[in-house]
Protein backbone atom coordinates (compact mmCIF):
# COMPACT_ATOMS: atom_id res chain seq x y z
CA UNK A 1 0.00 0.00 0.00
CA UNK A 2 2.89 2.32 0.80
CA UNK A 3 4.29 1.80 -2.69
CA UNK A 4 0.95 2.69 -4.28
CA UNK A 5 0.72 5.89 -2.24
CA UNK A 6 4.28 6.89 -3.12
CA UNK A 7 3.58 6.20 -6.80
CA UNK A 8 0.45 8.34 -6.67
CA UNK A 9 2.29 11.16 -4.94
CA UNK A 10 5.18 11.09 -7.42
CA UNK A 11 2.72 11.03 -10.32
CA UNK A 12 0.91 14.03 -8.87
CA UNK A 13 4.16 15.94 -8.46
CA UNK A 14 5.34 15.10 -11.98
CA UNK A 15 1.94 15.98 -13.44
CA UNK A 16 2.13 19.35 -11.69
CA UNK A 17 5.62 19.97 -13.08
CA UNK A 18 4.53 19.04 -16.62
CA UNK A 19 1.55 21.39 -16.32
CA UNK A 20 3.66 24.23 -14.91
CA UNK A 21 6.15 23.89 -17.79
CA UNK A 22 3.33 23.61 -20.39
CA UNK A 23 4.57 20.20 -21.54
CA UNK A 24 2.30 17.39 -22.77
CA UNK A 25 1.84 14.67 -20.18
CA UNK A 26 3.34 11.26 -20.99
CA UNK A 27 0.02 9.54 -20.27
CA UNK A 28 -3.33 9.14 -22.01
CA UNK A 29 -5.31 12.38 -21.61
CA UNK A 30 -8.70 10.68 -21.43
CA UNK A 31 -10.52 7.93 -19.54
CA UNK A 32 -10.42 5.45 -22.43
CA UNK A 33 -6.61 5.58 -22.51
CA UNK A 34 -6.35 5.12 -18.77
CA UNK A 35 -8.76 2.17 -18.91
CA UNK A 36 -6.58 0.64 -21.64
CA UNK A 37 -3.57 0.78 -19.35
CA UNK A 38 -5.59 -0.75 -16.51
CA UNK A 39 -6.71 -3.51 -18.89
CA UNK A 40 -3.13 -4.28 -19.84
CA UNK A 41 -2.18 -4.52 -16.17
CA UNK A 42 -5.15 -6.76 -15.32
CA UNK A 43 -4.37 -9.04 -18.27
CA UNK A 44 -0.78 -9.32 -17.10
CA UNK A 45 -1.93 -10.22 -13.58
CA UNK A 46 -4.44 -12.77 -14.85
CA UNK A 47 -1.90 -14.64 -16.95
CA UNK A 48 0.72 -14.62 -14.18
CA UNK A 49 -1.82 -15.82 -11.63
CA UNK A 50 -3.25 -18.73 -13.62
CA UNK A 51 -0.18 -19.90 -15.57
Amino acid sequence: MKLALLSTLSGFILGSIFSFLNLPIPAPPNLAGVMGIIGIYLGYLAINTYF
